[in-house]
């Protein structure tokens, strides 16, 4: 059977409020676990209120002007990255040139792909279409280019899935198997730290994360076994890490969010990044955009969630501003003047798929007018 998308409006304000009341939740516990010590929790507030704004305005401009918008973004967050690659704008590092700048720049550029691939998923005109997935490609080239394989794979893993996504029926699956990708990478982070995997796969995947980052995160595990519930305290990770101090040019991050959640948050943190997460992804399931838009967005998403499982991606405040933009544009009402959502994906069916309604079904009732 195939499933059913179009969502109501009351649909679109439970994923809402879910959304409100996890970023909420996520302020309110950095609050908890910075009271009564020397902590700096600005840098979680200010990454959850580029997350909320970047949201909002996605989803204004995208009832609006959605492929103009995500064209623009794509762009901007290109820019961006060739840019400031060596001084990312918003980076809460103090190095001047911290190692995690590279995974900022390659962040903005998988964004900078996913926007592209959103925008090619909307159009209409097969021409722009192409030269959107174009932009994808560059894009992708580009960050291998500045000498981040990761962000290469990530962005041409992005392209790949938005081209399947155009053959793709069943978002609630995909979108399932791009939170399991998540998991999987989250897990082999902890499973690095607590030295559990076979020797060989160890040893291979140490030399691709570099032996200092599996040390941070060995520190970071020590650390929320000694704090699992109110952590160290937003901030502190650079204070009480011994690899974070004796390395040069150390940012004081663990290069991995959830370590640096449960480092300096506890479990509880953890909990609230998976859910904040877990929330992007069924706003996308709810959304009444077409299914080629809403996976695109989400292999963006997963794959921002990967590099920011390795690396301190999110620590940047375009990164964390573009990822809610993104999502709010693919979760945004229809554009003004597009008609109501019809058909599994939510779009006017055959107007991207090519199929014409059957004739005497409800949609075509009374077109050869009266007579």
């Amino acid at each position: 059977m195939a499933e059913s998308v179009g969502r109501g409006p009351e649909r679109g304000n439970a994923s809402d409020a879910a959304g409100a009341l996890i970023l909420s939740a996520c302020a309110v516990w950095a609050l908890i676990s910075a009271a009564g010590r020397e902590t700096r929790p600005e840098g979680v507030l200010l990454a959850l209120l580029a997350v909320a704004a970047g949201f909002a305005c996605g989803r204004i401009c995208g009832t609006l002007l959605p492929v103009a918008t995500a064209t623009g973004a794509a762009l901007a967050a290109l820019l961006l990255a060739l840019l400031w690659r060596h001084g990312m704008p918003g980076a809460t590092a103090t190095a001047e040139h911290a190692p995690g700048q590279t995974g900022g720049a390659a962040a903005l550029l998988v964004l900078s792909a996913g926007a592209a691939c959103c925008a090619a998923a909307g159009t209409g005109r097969r021409g722009v279409r192409t030269a959107l997935r174009l932009l994808a490609l560059g894009t992708a080239g580009a960050s291998f280019a500045l000498g981040s394989v990761a962000g290469f794979a990530a962005a041409l893993g992005v392209l790949v899935c938005a081209l399947a996504a155009t053959r793709t029926r069943r978002r609630l699956l995909a979108l399932g198997g791009l939170a399991l990708v998540a998991g999987l990478v989250v897990g082999t982070s902890w499973a690095m730290a607590e030295e559990v995997l076979p020797e060989g796969l160890t040893v291979s995947l140490e030399g691709q994360l570099t032996r200092n980052r599996v040390e941070l995160w060995q520190d970071a595990a020590r650390l929320t076994e000694e704090h699992p519930v109110l952590g160290i305290g937003p901030g502190r990770f650079a204070e009480l890490s011994p690899t974070a101090q004796q390395s040069l040019g150390s940012d004081g991050k663990p290069h991995s969010a959830p370590w640096q959640q449960a480092a300096e948050q506890g479990v509880v943190g953890v909990v609230l990044l998976g859910a904040a997460f877990g929330w992007l992804l069924y706003a996308l399931w709810r959304s009444p955009r077409s299914t080629a838009v809403v996976l695109a967005a989400g292999a963006t998403l997963t794959a921002l969630a990967v590099l920011a499982s390795v690396g301190n991606a999110l620590s940047f405040t375009p990164v964390t501003a573009g990822a809610g933009l993104l999502a709010g544009l693919a979760s945004a009402r229809r554009p003004i003047g597009a008609g109501e959502p019809c058909g599994q994906d939510g779009q006017e069916a055959g107007v991207e798929d090519g199929v014409r309604p059957r004739p005497g079904s409800p949609r075509t009732a009374g077109a050869a007018g009266p007579g």
